[in-house]
């Protein structure tokens, strides 16, 4: 009886630990802060439209480059939205209808206001994914933290 009492603290002995490193690991994640974009130095720099069609001829192989990158991308406002708590910038490629989405920064929310449908801007932000929509039939591009690179 003793035995398996002394087993049973040392697995709850076990368990309570497991679970304090969980609750920080949580933690340290939830209250992640990033850098500023801004202040990152880019890993790659690119022009929209050969972006989006690196992505269309492999998926796969652009994600995998791209990876977690910081990226400043160079082309043509195709659309500005409110999303939220944050502003969009798209740019599209007119042949395919392929995009990519920049959602900007909380402190940099203001940035998009500035430009135009139209203008030709330069943005770096964080590379999120790229996935072939089989619905639209078109890529789609995600960035966070984005901001316009001046």
């Amino acid at each position: 009886m003793a035995k398996k009492r002394s087993w049973l603290k040392r697995l709850l002995l076990a368990g309570f630990i497991l679970a304090v490193i969980g609750a920080g690991i949580y933690w340290y994640v939830a209250t992640e802060k990033f850098s500023d974009t801004k202040d990152r130095k880019a890993a790659f720099t690119v022009n929209a439209v050969d972006f989006i069609k690196e992505f269309e001829k492999n998926a796969t192989e652009a994600n995998n480059k791209y990876k977690d990158k910081i990226i400043i991308v160079n082309g043509r406002v195709s659309e500005i939205e409110a999303a939220d708590t944050t502003m969009n910038i798209k740019m599209a490629d007119t042949l395919s209808n392929s995009f990519i989405i920049f959602a900007f920064q909380e402190q940099h929310i203001s940035e998009p206001k500035t430009v135009k449908v139209g203008d030709s801007v330069s943005i770096k932000g964080s590379f999120s994914a790229g996935i072939f929509s089989e619905i639209l039939e078109v890529v789609k591009i995600d960035f966070k933290r984005s901001a316009l690179n001046k």
